[in-house]
């Protein structure tokens, strides 16, 4: 059992390493333009929306960063539209294999 714990962390090492990211600290995310990391941002929007009951439309992501922990947390500074208006927010996900939830959205 100890090997196999073991045998685990240093799997999950030599991943993180591997993509550059320190298991528990938040990494730059250099493709903000990647189609999944731009689901995640419309994800928190649409989420957002459900639980606040308003209508934010995303736009564009302008930054994000990723910390890997039981899966993987996104934070992700974004632009989305209320009307006319156009606002920054930075939201945090959650995300293990598409299951997702949204942890924080705030107006940056």
């Amino acid at each position: 059992m100890r090997f196999q714990f073991l045998a685990l962390l240093l799997i999950l090492f030599a991943s993180a390493t591997t993509n550059q990211a320190i298991i528990g600290g938040w990494s730059p995310i250099k493709n903000i333009t990647d189609p999944y990391v731009i689901e995640l941002a419309n994800f928190a929007v649409v989420e957002h929306d459900k639980q606040k009951g308003e209508t934010l439309k995303f736009e564009k992501l302008i930054k994000g960063e990723s910390q890997i922990v039981v899966g993987t947390n996104y934070r992700l500074t974004l632009s989305a539209k209320n009307g006319s208006s156009s606002n920054n927010y930075e939201a945090v996900v959650w995300d293990l294999k598409h299951l997702r939830k949204l942890t924080s959205f705030e107006r940056a």
